[in-house]
């Protein structure tokens, strides 16, 4: 076997001062990098190394951390994508409820039973007056 031409260089960890720690921090909360830019700018060697700075160090709350990756799409729709977005689920869940509905009637009709909720007839006025 032939050894390498060059030798290897042994990877070193490398200890951060805080104020690095919180200006990389301060650079990636403001928007000017992600995480993976900073490590490559600043070289640092770990990959979830600045996410862990962020985690401990940063301003955000990571207690819910799909809130900071996913961006909702419904927060660009202007009022009339909305309004016929929930039009189109209003007339869905309506065919929804028929089908339901027809479902429950040939079920009712074909095997006899009573699926429907009955309904307990209206109490008279003198059984709702309070006993002396």
């Amino acid at each position: 076997m032939e050894k390498d031409s060059k030798p290897r260089r042994k990877r070193t960890q490398c200890d951060y001062n805080l104020g690095f720690k919180l200006a990389v921090i301060d650079q990636v909360e403001k928007g000017e990098m992600t995480y993976k830019q900073a490590q490559k700018a600043y070289g640092i060697q770990g990959r979830s190394t600045v996410l862990v700075w962020l985690r401990k160090h940063g301003n955000l709350d990571w207690s819910i951390p799909h809130l900071h990756s996913m961006k909702n799409p419904r927060s660009k729709e202007t009022p009339a994508q909305k309004i016929k977005r929930l039009e189109k689920e209003l007339e869905d869940e309506r065919l929804k409820n028929e089908i339901l509905n027809k479902m429950i009637d040939v079920s009712d009709q074909q095997y006899g039973t009573s699926i429907r909720k009955k309904y307990l007839p209206k109490q008279s006025e003198t059984s709702k007056k309070p006993k002396e």
